[in-house]
């Protein structure tokens, strides 16, 4: 391995995505757009005939607000998965304690009917010492838990934080201005995390991309979407998705976590040159931004 990312015999298959929503942070959502901003992720989703998943800060969704989101999301066949209670990082607490944070969350979301035992770190971190990750991955198998892994991570989170300063700062501010700056970066992420995956596993997979219940995926996950599909990939539902083989691996890495994809690279020893350390990160992004002005 040379450093350079080669395409597999596998390109001619056709690319698969899902979409994966984390947090549920609606009080971050500007109050007199959060209604608008629901039906907008919603319509988008309908519009291409897919479902989600929506993994659930349960202190978020616990709430008058949240659990009406909920109710809607999971009545459209959207799946609900558990991204623990409080979103605190693992290595920041013991681990029984994580423990009981991702428990409680389970006696919430175990509520609605497209509830499946999924779990999504915060931050896609996993333990920092294979302690930690045995002791967690133990921990997941006995109340009958999966990760939901990532494939294709991003940094939509900064984005919406930028265009959330940008709609407060700037009167009459065009939110279109991050239209074509976020749809890039998410699909330089999964052009490089695809060809990544070809090369590690010799196929493609159906992908789960990480996005995040925001603003600014209300005002451009269709466009997203309809950039996938227009560029020949396919949109699939997430829990479809999640059925295949390789959500079953379990990386021997520590620290443990970033997108599955990564990890696996990272397991094989011969990928260090294309595999920087956060995976994804608002560093390697602010300059981007800085340099549009946004």
């Amino acid at each position: 391995m040379t450093g350079s990312i080669v395409a597999s015999a596998a390109t001619s298959e056709e690319r698969r995505i899902a979409i994966t929503m984390d947090d549920l942070r609606w009080q971050d959502i500007p109050a007199a757009m959060r209604k608008d901003a629901d039906q907008r992720l919603r319509a988008a989703l309908d519009r291409h005939k897919v479902k989600a998943a929506l993994f659930v800060i349960g202190e978020n969704g616990d709430t008058p607000e949240g659990r009406a989101i909920l109710r809607e999301w999971s009545g459209r066949g959207h799946m609900i998965g558990n991204h623990t209670w409080s979103h605190r990082w693992y290595d920041k607490m013991p681990e029984e304690q994580f423990g009981a944070d991702i428990l409680r969350c389970d006696a919430f979301v175990r509520q609605f009917p497209t509830f499946r035992p999924y779990l999504r770190f915060p931050m896609l971190k996993e333990g920092g010492t294979r302690e930690r990750r045995d002791w967690m991955r133990a921990f997941l198998k006995a109340h009958g838990y999966r990760n939901g892994a990532v494939t294709i991570d991003a940094s939509d989170w900064y984005y919406d934080q930028r265009l959330r300063k940008c709609m407060k700062e700037r009167a009459k501010f065009d939110v279109n201005l991050f239209r074509e700056p976020y749809l890039a970066h998410l699909w330089d992420r999964a052009t490089y995390y695809d060809r990544l995956a070809r090369e590690v596993l010799g196929r493609g997979i159906p992908h789960t991309i990480l996005l995040h219940y925001n603003v600014l995926n209300s005002y451009f996950l269709g466009d997203a979407m309809d950039m996938f599909r227009m560029r020949g990939w396919q949109l699939v539902d997430a829990e479809r998705a999640f059925q295949d083989e390789v959500f079953t691996r379990q990386p021997d890495t520590a620290p443990a976590g970033e997108s599955l994809v990564w990890a696996l690279a990272k397991e094989t020893g011969r990928y260090d040159s294309v595999l920087r350390y956060p995976g994804e990160d608002d560093v390697y992004e602010k300059p981007i931004l800085d340099r549009l002005g946004l």
